[in-house]
């Protein structure tokens, strides 16, 4: 019995594979729970055309990731914090700050696609990985100055 997965089933298989399983697997416990649906043949070709639809999607997304990161390439930003005369700033440096500053420079990122190397607990000079999509990541300086 051929079935397409409607989400991840460990040791079985990934969100829209189609797999051969037991009748009795497919039909007493895979079906009635929703985690998968009968592999007919108008199954399949709907199957086929959402794969089709999220890969044109996805290409689409890494298009504009690509296109950002090379724009994001030659950018370096200030963000200023209080500090003490040693040079430590109270508080640290968070993604929420980083992601103003590009929006300043006329860059949309989320914040939660930033990440430190290291902590900016100091005045100085640190590097933001932005995580513009899983396969294209930059990274972008920035320095932390004493206001």
């Amino acid at each position: 019995m051929d079935v397409i997965l409607k989400q991840d089933v460990k040791n079985l298989g990934e969100k829209d594979d189609i797999v051969k399983v037991k009748p009795g697997y497919g039909r007493n416990f895979l079906i009635p729970q929703g985690v998968a649906i009968l592999a007919t043949e108008s199954a399949r070709k709907v199957l086929a055309e959402n794969l089709k639809q999220a890969q044109f999607k996805q290409d689409k997304i890494r298009k504009d990731a690509d296109a950002l990161a090379t724009q994001l390439e030659n950018v370096k930003l200030t963000i200023g914090a209080k500090a003490g005369e040693s040079g430590k700033i109270f508080g640290a440096i968070n993604t929420i700050q980083v992601a103003d500053a590009l929006k300043k420079q006329g860059f949309d990122v989320d914040r939660r696609r930033i990440t430190f190397d290291q902590e900016p607990k100091m005045v100085g000079e640190y590097t933001a990985n932005l995580n513009l999509h899983k396969e294209v990541k930059v990274k972008v300086p920035f320095e932390v100055v004493a206001e």
